[in-house]
């Protein structure tokens, strides 16, 4: 890792975008300045050597998932704090005062990538000139088969698609990601969180295999997931469904009539029995589609919430990545007709820390 990753700094200097400065950008660019100048090393850089080598990894993730990933295999070698918490729509996030001071103490950032957090951009590739940064999902994609990449249509045409997550047995190949960055900023932590990464990456495998069992039980008629927006590509590929989000893989341009209209139709042609809202944006499109539905004299209903760019709440199942694939597959499989299989055995533990009766 070229201090941590140099390769991830280039690609988030490639990324960030120019924009207007308005008031809100200017107070961030002068928190941006005066953090500069006032942490020319992470907090924990400035400890003596010996001391900083016995202390948990300060990190500061910018999403759940990567926060998660860098939790479980960390351990108690990482002191991990999310920006984005539940319900947070990441491409519209933009970074506060407060955000640029924990980016600035933090000593590993870690971050999805792929312009995931489009308005974070510029803080980032700052931020990433003196301090060590993970692009968790860019790291992964270069162990994926480039055939399992996928791309935005329309005007995201080109662009890698940054949601990887939704395909576990894709996130899994994190794990190894995870620990070497870890292994390198604590040497005395690699042995640890090798081991870590192992065992998660078990797990998630065995949550990969449970989710095709699942998602098989679905009659091959219904399997078209209607979503907000495309945040679901992966999680459609690995898991045989047919993917339509109203919006595109960013939620920067909002849907148009005409995107409401196309869904409809589709909707209509494949008689889908429900259709899905996402947390971290607002249900009216998802709506709109069901109300124009019924007045063209079909009947669809929403099946339920998923989660899309965000987790749960912290302290619930869903507010882990196990827990919110769990979420996601169990509310598509049950609302479009099939059957949730049995949980794996190698996720009883998981499944008994949170006292969860069925599958």
């Amino acid at each position: 890792m070229e201090h941590a990753s140099s390769r991830a700094h280039s690609h988030i200097a490639s990324r960030a975008r120019s924009r207007g400065c308005s008031a809100r950008q200017a107070i961030v660019a002068l928190a941006l300045l005066v953090a500069s100048a006032a942490w020319p090393t992470s907090a924990h850089a400035q400890a003596e050597p010996a001391e900083a080598a016995s202390q948990p990894i300060a990190v500061v993730a910018t999403t759940q998932m990567v926060a998660d990933m860098l939790t479980v295999v960390g351990g108690p070698c990482a002191q991990v704090t999310t920006l984005m918490g539940p319900g947070i729509d990441p491409h519209l996030y933009r970074a506060s005062a407060g955000d640029v001071d924990r980016l600035s103490r933090a000593e590993l950032i870690g971050y999805n990538g792929f312009d995931l957090e489009g308005q974070l951009g510029a803080v980032l590739a700052r931020l990433g000139q003196r301090i060590p940064t993970l692009a968790l999902a860019e790291r992964i994609a270069e162990g994926v088969q480039a055939a399992r990449l996928l791309e935005g249509e329309d005007e995201y045409e080109g662009e890698t698609d940054p949601h990887l997550w939704g395909a576990a047995d894709v996130w899994a190949l994190g794990t190894d990601v995870a620990a070497e960055v870890i292994g390198q900023l604590r040497p005395a932590c690699a042995e640890a969180a090798a081991e870590r990464a192992r065992d998660y990456a078990a797990q998630l495998d065995a949550l990969h295999d449970w989710a095709l069992a699942s998602a098989a039980s679905v009659p091959p008629t219904k399997r078209t997931l209607v979503t907000s927006h495309d945040a679901f590509a992966y999680f459609g590929a690995a898991y045989g469904f047919d993917v339509a989000g109203i919006e595109g893989i960013s939620t920067e341009s909002e849907a148009s009539i005409a995107d409401i209209r196309e869904t409809v139709e589709l909707v209509l042609e494949t008689g889908v029995p429900a259709i899905f809202v996402e947390t971290t944006i607002s249900p009216r499109t998802i709506e709109a589609v069901q109300a124009a539905v019924r007045d063209r004299g079909g009947d669809v209903t929403i099946g339920g919430e998923l989660f899309g760019d965000a987790m749960g709440d912290a302290g619930t199942p869903e507010g882990t990545y196990v827990g919110m694939i769990r979420h996601n597959v169990g509310t598509v499989v049950r609302a479009l007709g099939g059957e949730v299989a049995a949980w794996p055995d190698a996720l009883a533990g998981w499944k008994e820390r949170w006292e969860l009766d069925r599958p």
